[in-house]
């Protein structure tokens, strides 16, 4: 078997790895924070995306009648609401059908509440025509007489829009500094193995070999660390994400997750991909400086 074979450089890869395992782990760890933080980052970013296509998608807005308007004067609010020119259907929500759609069918609770004692207003359900006057539709439903508030999307898509955008610049900013943090670990992990065997490779470098054979050994290190990390990191988002899921589910049952199970492979594959060129990048930065500064002080060159 020649020594520059696959088998030869997984075991010295192995070997070195183990050398200095609690380096090792600590590469591992950090490396796996940024990867994690990455994914999280585009995880949240997929779901805010889908939040705010199901908005654009749902033509149906609420307006809110007030309080103490008669159901007579609501239902000419409904008349001039579908004289706008830009309603497609108005529909009449009783206060006392409201409360039943909130609370279901339990009748004790709606005993005490249907009727007088209703805190809830009567309302419309009404749809657009035309999306594009989204704007100057709900300006006009909010000047007519009796209407107290309408249910506008467009300051929850708003507002989704400004968490996006905070959670992608501190997401951004935060993998940044982990990335350097991670090849500086890696860097310096593979620095202390070159240093623990440097009896080794200085007797190596004076038989002939070369420093791209004594490289890569250290560079399968950092490709192991990163393949390491990158499994660990696929695993714990996909634990992560599924139990968020299950908790704003509960929370809010109207809430509908991106799925994360077509994505699984895609994101092992990322995550093993990022891992692998971290890990290599650290490897070569690292074994790349001291075969140039101290790998011939060594041997007295």
């Amino acid at each position: 078997m020649k020594l520059n074979s696959l088998g030869y450089l997984l075991k010295e890869g192995i070997r070195n790895l183990w050398t200095n395992r609690m380096m090792s782990f600590a590469s591992v760890g950090v490396l796996v924070s940024c990867l994690l933080l990455t994914g999280a980052a585009v995880l949240f970013s997929m779901n805010i995306d889908s939040a705010m296509a199901s908005l654009e998608t749902n033509n149906s807005i609420r307006v809110v009648l007030d309080d103490n308007l008669p159901t007579l004067e609501g239902i000419q609010v409904g008349e001039e609401l579908k004289q706008l020119g830009n309603i497609e259907t108005c529909e009449f929500i009783p206060k006392d059908e409201a409360i039943k759609q909130y609370l279901g069918d339990d009748e004790e609770l709606l005993a005490g509440l249907v009727g007088s004692d209703n805190p809830l207003p009567d309302a419309f359900r009404i749809s657009l025509t035309d999306l594009s006057l989204y704007d100057e539709t709900i300006a006009q439903i909010r000047s007519l007489d009796g209407v107290q508030q309408v249910d506008d999307y467009s300051d929850i898509a708003d507002k989704l829009t400004s968490l996006d955008n905070l959670v992608a610049t501190a997401g951004f900013w935060i993998v940044i500094l982990l990335s350097v943090v991670s090849l500086f670990i890696i860097s310096n992990t593979i620095r202390v193995t070159m240093f623990s065997r440097r009896l080794e490779i200085s007797i190596m470098k004076s038989v002939g070999a070369t420093n791209a054979f004594i490289r890569l050994p250290f560079v399968v290190e950092g490709v192991i660390i990163g393949i390491i990390s990158g499994l660990v990191s696929g695993v714990l988002l996909n634990i992560a994400y599924g139990s968020m899921v299950e908790a704003v589910t509960n929370i809010a049952p109207f809430f509908t997750p991106v799925p994360l199970g077509p994505m699984a492979m895609r994101i092992y594959l990322y995550f093993i991909a990022a891992g692998v060129l971290f890990g290599a990048l650290g490897g070569a930065i690292s074994i790349g400086r001291y075969l140039r500064r101290e790998g011939g002080d060594i041997i007295g060159w």
